[in-house]
């Protein structure tokens, strides 16, 4: 269990992270979301006591820095790359292992589970951002801890990689570990995350189910087809549904009453050939939520 009371952290008068509090259970796995500057990473160094600020984390109701073994309580990667380039991957890891008293048996069991055993022997300045992924969680399991934080961890990989992280992941959680996970990749959290913790301007947003999250930042929508889209929507739209016709050529109308569409639609001579309750995305809601928390914004050159 992580809870987090009253994290803050200033930069002169801008607050990075303002008065943050949030629990995080185990047995699932919970994102970690918010835009560019939203204070993401400020929070994980605050929580592990790496930046100075206010309030405090508890990691089974202590302190990071009061934890008598660590690296067998709490894995961390927070930089992928944060490991001498002239080292070897088992080199790197030998020497947290010697630090924690954990044998060599531990490290080459963890080589074989993130898949470096073929390059174990080769230097970490030739290894990829993925490569790098992979050697920064293997240490952060070295101590078999019982639960991780991670920042980005799917950064770099292939889609192959992408998926073995999330299965990884998902069963550490499943076998009761708390699993917190930034990531900036929302179709892929959508598969891997159980709960959300959403952040914006340095403020928490939500905390929640990412089921909850969803279904409180989004809106009820039908989806519908039709060979004459312009004339549906403007018919849907008189009878006072709000209708508008979407660059695929569907129709999406607000709301649950896909009766009163296709009854309506009837009625006007119009052929629908589908009428479905379109479901909401993880990325609809996140957008919808952070809309006023974004402080980095591009715009379309037309």
């Amino acid at each position: 269990m992580i809870q987090a009371r009253g994290l803050g952290k200033r930069y002169g008068d801008v607050p990075a992270v303002d008065n943050l509090s949030f629990d995080v259970r185990p047995g699932v796995v919970t994102g970690f979301l918010g835009p560019n500057g939203a204070g993401k990473s400020t929070t994980m160094r605050l929580m592990l006591g790496l930046d100075h600020g206010s309030g405090r984390t508890l990691f089974d109701g202590q302190p990071y820095a009061e934890l008598t073994d660590p690296l067998r309580s709490v894995g961390v990667v927070l930089d992928a790359r944060a490991v001498h380039p002239k080292r070897t991957a088992i080199g790197h890891l030998r020497m947290i292992a010697a630090g924690a008293g954990i044998g060599e048996g531990r490290v080459e069991e963890v080589l074989g589970l993130v898949g470096l055993c073929n390059v174990a022997g080769k230097r970490a300045g030739g290894f990829s951002l993925g490569m790098h992924q992979r050697l920064g969680l293997a240490a952060a399991l070295l101590g078999d801890p019982a639960t991780l934080i991670l920042d980005e961890p799917a950064n770099g990989l292939d889609p192959e990689g992408v998926r073995w992280l999330r299965d990884l992941l998902k069963e550490l959680a499943h076998q009761g570990r708390t699993i917190f996970v930034s990531s900036h990749l929302l179709n892929e959290m959508a598969h891997l995350a159980d709960s959300l913790v959403v952040i914006g301007a340095g403020r928490l947003l939500a905390a929640e189910s990412v089921r909850e999250f969803v279904a409180r930042n989004s809106a009820p929508r039908i989806t519908a087809r039709t060979d004459r889209p312009a004339e549906l929507a403007k018919t849907l739209n008189r009878h006072g549904f709000r209708a508008r016709v979407e660059a695929d050529g569907t129709v999406a109308v607000d709301g649950h009453d896909r009766q009163g569409v296709a009854a309506l639609a009837l009625r006007a001579g119009l052929l629908i050939t589908e009428l479905t309750q379109a479901r909401s995305s993880l990325e609809d809601a996140y957008f919808q939520a952070t809309a006023d928390s974004a402080q980095y914004r591009g715009h379309v050159v037309a």
